[in-house]
């Protein structure tokens, strides 16, 4: 087989979709690490420019100030899936984005139209760059960001073993609470008019909610190894 050939092949562009909860991030991470793939969390990306706009002063509440700010961030996202890192003007913000606070202010940032417009070229351009093949996750993925990927999965899981998942993350962290606060992220993220969660047509449905971890990912790598085979 020639080497061009075995690069095309192997350059292969997934787009893993789902709400919170499901595995995306450790399931993204791992697959592409096992096939050699660069990795994106296009999460954190929203979480970097909500960090900032807090840190900034920009009243989160308020579309427009949002809209006007948007453009003000440099974020770098490294895409090595044994260590991916994520910079906001040269500050390492790997463990700033991932505060409450945080958590509680990204679905009302990510929905200004401005900010999706200008993440979503981020993606664009850094799936682009990604020459060896990429894995990208999200919410928006395969619909909008990259709808001509050569693979698109859609992770779903039951509310209860969402939450069940996302306690076991953080210590001390209320089971109910936590159940609430997903199915309130599910509806603004699939209610918003910018680029909504939703399963794209042509993506195949994986419901991890009985799977362990290993399970998904061994699914995952499978569904990309045939589309390599395929392609």
């Amino acid at each position: 087989m020639s080497t061009t050939v075995e690069t095309a092949r192997s350059s292969v562009i997934v787009a893993i979709d789902g709400p919170s909860g499901t595995g995306k991030s450790s399931t993204s991470k791992a697959v592409a690490a096992a096939l050699g793939l660069s990795y994106l969390d296009t999460g954190a990306q929203y979480r970097a420019i909500t960090w900032w706009m807090l840190t900034n002063g920009v009243d989160v509440s308020d579309p427009e100030q949002i809209a006007t700010a948007a453009a003000k961030p440099v974020i770098v996202s490294g895409t090595d899936p044994s260590a991916p890192t994520i910079t906001v003007d040269g500050v390492d913000a790997s463990g700033l984005i991932r505060t409450q606070e945080v958590t509680s202010k990204v679905s009302a940032v990510s929905a200004v139209p401005e900010v999706r417009t200008l993440i979503t070229a981020l993606q664009r351009s850094i799936a682009a760059a990604a020459t060896g093949g990429i894995v990208v996750e999200g919410r928006d993925i395969g619909t909008t960001v990259l709808p001509d990927a050569d693979l698109k999965i859609f992770l779903t899981a039951s509310p209860e073993a969402r939450a069940a998942r996302r306690s076991g993350e953080v210590k001390g962290s209320d089971l109910t609470a936590t159940r609430e606060a997903l199915i309130k992220r599910d509806a603004a993220d699939s209610g918003r008019k910018t680029s909504p969660l939703a399963k794209a047509d042509d993506a195949v449905e994986v419901d991890t909610t009985e799977l362990t971890l290993q399970q998904v990912i061994e699914c995952v790598v499978t569904l990309v190894e045939g589309k390599r085979v395929a392609a």
